[in-house]
């Protein structure tokens, strides 16, 4: 007899509540436990505290009679062929079906911030670089292939994507963010939902929040900032996320704002996510983040303390082991109801409860870095280039000149890799091992893409000099750039600016390539370089993305999706700044940026004519189009990133001086045009006013038509009319452009 719980053509909510009805306390506290196998104490950390926290966790034979929620990293912890792995995770989920009475499987997460965190997977570029490429659709397509071969394996939840709005670019997670614009990180991380859901990836969506608004940007660090930034700069990319990317999990984040820890934040986990947003998924802890309470954030006294404080503001699933959340330690039965509750549902939704369900055994082969997927990250990591000067006309690079090519990331795969790819994450502990994968760096890629060119050492004997600067990732201090890689200033790190200082000083015609996980400081040279071209970590296709716009193959499309800053003083940037986080008399120090914000050039030249606005006047609840022409003036077809930014200048609060509200790729041959169609709700123009509410104010607002933050084509008054209308979460998020 088939039993409720086990009916197919029940919903997964009723399901899900008759079999809670079956457990005992400890098979629902088991449902809110993980395991991380392989997770030893010795050798170095890849999570915070994890040798201190994995020798006092439960081991899996002891949960094993009641039970098990989740099952961590069984790819991203040690390397592992494929098909060995899918087989060694399928073999690990029959003993954990043997073990419980109802037979029920773990959920099986992993890592999936630039490809799926395996050895021999592919490795796409950072989450920066999906933000330079302005191209949601592009990343949907990748999201779906990662998320495609993470099921193939047998692994059901990915931890990403990181919607967290850089602050402040020292922060050494700015690499796995997507930018320093809400609208920017909302429509790419949605974009990124999208694709990994599509393909049967549970997305979860990190670090809920204010993690990168922390103090000095230090990891970890509190962060300092009030009720309008959260609801208005940090929130909006995950409640995008949520609703529009339909993400079926969240993971609060390490900080605490103004005092209050997220992973004890019942306003924010519950209040907020739950009841305002209806978000009805799992909330999963970061690593370690229960046991954080005490040890970190001293809000608790004791392991069991952490657990009620944390199932209380509504995390349900403690990864990546169980330390807190135990069956020894009773927790209220109201509270273990409803996370139990939802964890089932989720595990519901999987199929991971119905009767006739496998584990993927690994029997066929599995190939994690197939054509498909290279191509894929190839196509990224050429989008995502950015060139950010050009003024000499010294590229693109002819073949069969002199070039002398410099700096310590030049020749080194490290240039292309974020901390989060396996090689940087896991890879550098296994010397013994291939990298699994080929990362060709860029000295190599450009030896391939100018075959008749001759590379020498020294700028004296070379007609152009090609001066390679940047990061190595890591993390916790392992790095340059990374999980506790933070920095005191944006000065380049390993002595790089004196190497620029050497190249410039030579005479010879210097382009500057950066290949980093955040921007630095380039005003220093910024007058006397040749050329500056920006990639941020981009990938194992990187080396040829880059080589390839330095020699025309590939026309330059990126955009810069965080400010590059004029000099190192580590300023947060201005971009979203009101009028007086801007240069002006009060302050000796300018803090605007060297390239702002959106700016990215291409090898052709576009015109933009006047736009049209259909209705210049619209209601509160309205919407206006816009029309604009763009066409290709040049010689050779480029890519235009038409972007357009909302600027209100009279608010009741402080605003930004603009801030993105759409954008839109219009890639042209050369002499061809093309309309781009701009549909404007008047939603997009709300923001927090001083009473806590989000408002629709009448009055006059400017749209304005861009190439970049500070670079505007057309200016368009717009003049908002009737009552003032407060919007929550139905509220119109989107400005849709259509290229015609």
């Amino acid at each position: 007899m088939v039993e409720p719980w086990q009916d197919t053509t029940l919903p997964a909510h009723v399901r899900a509540a008759d079999l809670l009805a079956r457990m005992t306390t400890e098979e629902k506290t088991a449902q809110l436990s993980s395991v991380w196998i392989g997770a030893d104490t010795e050798g170095a950390d890849v999570a915070p505290g994890q040798h201190t926290y994995a020798a006092r966790s439960a081991a899996l034979d002891a949960l094993l009679p009641h039970g098990l929620g989740q099952l961590t990293r069984p790819f991203g912890t040690v390397p592992v062929d494929p098909a060995e792995g899918a087989a060694r995770l399928a073999g690990l989920q029959r003993v954990i079906q043997d073990g419980n009475r109802f037979g029920l499987p773990a959920i099986a997460h992993d890592e999936c911030l630039t490809g799926f965190t395996a050895w021999q997977a592919t490795v796409f570029p950072t989450p920066l670089a999906w933000g330079a490429t302005f191209d949601p659709e592009l990343i949907t397509e990748m999201a779906r292939a990662i998320g495609t071969s993470m099921r193939a394996v047998g692994v059901h939840q990915g931890l990403a994507p990181v919607l967290d709005v850089v602050r402040d670019p020292r922060w050494g997670r700015t690499e796995e963010s997507i930018g320093e614009d809400p609208y920017l990180v909302g429509t790419i991380g949605t974009a990124y939902v999208r694709g990994l859901e599509a393909a049967g990836i549970v997305a979860t969506l990190k670090h809920f929040a204010g993690y990168s608004a922390s103090r000095a940007a230090r990891n970890h660090a509190p962060a300092s900032l009030g009720p309008r930034e959260l609801a208005d700069v940090i929130l909006p990319p995950f409640e995008m996320a949520l609703r529009d990317g339909g993400a079926r999990s969240v993971m609060p984040a390490y900080n605490d704002v103004d005092g209050l820890p997220a992973h004890a934040h019942t306003q924010l986990l519950t209040q907020l996510l739950r009841e305002q947003w209806g978000f009805t998924g799992t909330v999963v802890s970061d690593y370690y983040g229960v046991s954080l309470l005490e040890e970190a954030h001293r809000v608790a006294d004791g392991e069991q303390q952490c657990a009620r404080l944390a199932l209380t503001a509504g995390v349900d699933v403690e990864l990546p082991a169980a330390r807190c959340f135990s069956p020894a330690d009773p927790l209220p039965e109201d509270l273990l109801d409803r996370a139990a509750l939802r964890v089932l549902t989720q595990k519901c939704e999987l199929g991971l409860l119905d009767p006739d369900w496998e584990p993927v055994t690994g029997e066929e082969p599995v190939d994690l870095n197939p054509p498909h997927m290279r191509d894929l990250a190839r196509k990224v990591a050429e989008e995502s280039v950015v060139l950010l000067a050009n003024d000499s006309g010294v590229l693109p690079l002819s073949d069969g000149l002199r070039i002398a090519l410099l700096g310590p990331l030049a020749d080194e795969q490290a240039a292309m890799l974020g901390c989060y790819t396996f090689p940087r994450h896991v890879g550098v502990h296994h010397p013994e091992l291939p990298t699994g994968i080929e990362v060709p760096t860029l000295a190599e890629a450009l030896r391939a893409e100018l075959p008749d060119t001759v590379f020498v050492e020294e700028p004296a004997a070379a007609e152009v000099c090609l001066a390679v600067v940047g990061d190595r990732s890591g993390l916790f201090g392992r790095g340059s750039s990374g999980e506790g890689c933070d920095a005191e200033d944006l000065e380049l790190p390993y002595g790089q600016a004196e190497l620029l200082d050497e190249a410039l000083a030579s005479g010879v015609p210097v382009v500057i390539v950066v290949l980093s996980g955040r921007p630095y400081a380039l005003g220093r040279w910024a007058d006397r370089a040749a050329a500056v071209v920006q990639a941020f970590f981009p990938g194992q296709e990187g080396g040829g993305a880059v080589a390839g716009v330095l020699s025309g193959r590939v026309e330059p499309s990126g955009r810069l999706p965080v400010g590059v800053p004029r000099t190192p003083g580590g300023q947060p940037a201005p971009y979203l700044a009101p009028p007086l986080g801007r240069h002006g008399f009060p302050s000796t120090v300018d803090p605007t940026p060297l390239y702002p914000f959106g700016h990215g050039l291409s090898y052709t030249t576009f015109a933009w004519d006047t736009p049209q606005c259909d209705a210049p006047e619209l209601p509160t609840d309205g919407e206006t189009t816009l029309r604009l022409a763009v066409r290709n003036t040049g010689e050779r077809p480029g890519t235009e990133v038409v972007q357009l930014y909302l600027h209100d200048p009279v608010g009741t609060v402080a605003r930004p001086e603009v801030r993105l509200v759409g954008y839109v790729r219009v890639t042209l041959d050369a002499g061809a045009s093309a309309e781009v169609h701009a549909t404007f709700p008047a939603d997009l123009a709300a923001y927090t006013g001083a009473d806590g509410r989000r408002l629709v104010e009448p009055g006059a607002l400017e749209l304005r038509v861009a190439a970049s933050s500070e670079h505007v084509h057309h200016a368009v008054p717009l003049t908002l009319t009737g009552p003032v209308r407060e919007v929550g979460h139905e509220r119109r998020m989107r400005c849709e452009l259509r290229v015609k």
